[in-house]
């Protein structure tokens, strides 16, 4: 399935391919305050509408996360990473997609304050 995605006022824009069998609730000091609900999947399967430099980028503590922001109106729309194997992942928020029931999204907690 194909997901169309964007920030709230539109700068940032992208579309995902995959299935949604759950989503990740962290909380980290990031996540806690910014409330993402995370869908994984390889980087390869999100593609952005928008330039690349349209989105803002942050990282904290070890700097091996790229959190993906507007600039314009803050809206985190996804985090990039590798995992321990060397694959390019991204971390959808869910909350940026189109059409989607978020009621039906089955939610896992994580603690990523013992990390």
């Amino acid at each position: 399935m194909q997901y169309k995605g964007s920030c709230h006022c539109g700068r940032v824009a992208f579309e995902v391919d995959g299935e949604i069998d759950g989503a990740l609730s962290c909380n980290c000091s990031m996540c806690q305050r910014r409330g993402s609900l995370l869908w994984f999947v390889p980087r390869e399967k999100l593609r952005l509408l928008t330039p690349e430099d349209a989105a803002s980028t942050y990282t904290f503590n070890k700097h091996k996360i790229r959190h993906r922001f507007c600039p314009d109106c803050g809206i985190h729309a996804w985090g990039e990473a590798t995992t321990p194997a060397g694959k390019p992942m991204a971390a959808i928020n869910i909350r940026c997609l189109e059409g989607i029931a978020l009621a039906e999204i089955q939610v896992v907690d994580y603690d990523g304050r013992a990390l």
